[in-house]
């Protein structure tokens, strides 16, 4: 008896064992393309669990902002002194080679600075080191007119120089006879921005239509440094902070309601971008 029990035992020691780091890797990184998503739900007494990032259960580090009716569920009202920052967009950065940027946005006219004068308004910044980049960012997007004439700019800095500093950046834009009209009605519109590594291409969805694409001649995969990056805001530009009231364009706050922040590692499809303004998502 012990002899067949030793004989069982050797031979379930021959089976095939796989070689250490020898296994099916997940084609996706943990997440999946969707890495950072803000819905602004949240009804309890913390503020910063009110305005949770759900794909890494990721609380806001600061929340100045009020809760107003959303697109779907609760939104925030962001303005003078009031915005929400992370410490990161988790790992957006480390796999965005193409990305996609989607939210729903409710503003009333005329954009304007934090001391009330014309000026723009960022629905969301990347806040960097004061070295790396002139304007303390690596990437963020701004707003500047009325609802007749609105211009729409997403600026990019990446890569790094000798120095450290920011090697390049960018500026995307729908601007002067492209500014975009009825985008600041006070009604909820569903901005998409998508960013396409294979064609260098930047696309604008507004509402489910494509406004245009603006291309970032020959530059490829968007090599944003994640170590540069310090902290996101919603609703606020990269410099200044909670009690800013100058007319520094760069720390402008969002005058109006944000809606279903999302951040994806890829670049969405047209019937991707669809669902989510079929879902209001």
């Amino acid at each position: 008896m012990l002899l067949a029990a030793t004989a069982l035992f050797t031979e379930c020691q021959q089976l095939d064992q796989p070689v250490l780091g020898d296994y099916p890797k997940d084609v996706n990184p943990a997440g999946g393309p969707l890495k950072f998503y803000a819905a602004f739900d949240g009804t309890g007494d913390d503020v910063l669990k009110n305005a949770v990032d759900s794909i890494r259960a990721n609380f806001a580090s600061t929340n100045t902002a009020e809760q107003i009716e959303g697109i779907s569920g609760k939104a925030i009202q962001s303005g003078v002194g009031a915005f929400v920052t992370y410490a990161k967009p988790n790992d957006f950065a480390v796999y965005a080679n193409s990305f996609t940027i989607s939210f729903w946005e409710k503003h009333d006219g005329q954009t304007k600075n934090n001391a009330l004068t014309n000026g723009p308004e960022y629905p969301f910044s990347f806040v960097s080191p004061s070295n790396y980049h002139w304007s303390s960012s690596n990437m963020f997007l701004l707003f500047e007119g009325d609802n007749a004439k609105c211009a729409v700019k997403f600026v990019i800095a990446s890569g790094l120089n000798d120095n450290g500093g920011s090697k390049s950046d960018t500026w995307l834009t729908w601007e002067g006879n492209n500014s975009i009209a009825g985008l600041l009605d006070n009604k909820w519109h569903h901005c998409v921005f998508v960013y396409d590594e294979t064609t260098s291409g930047l696309s604008f969805y507004l509402d489910n239509k494509l406004i245009g694409t603006k291309t970032w001649t020959g530059h490829g995969a968007l090599g944003i440094v994640n170590d540069k990056i310090n902290s996101m805001r919603i609703g606020c530009g990269p410099q200044g902070g909670a009690n800013d009231e100058s007319d520094n364009w760069l720390a402008s706050k969002w005058k109006g309601g944000l809606d279903q922040f999302r951040m994806y590692a890829e670049a969405l499809t047209a019937n991707e971008i669809t669902e989510l303004y079929n879902a209001k998502k």
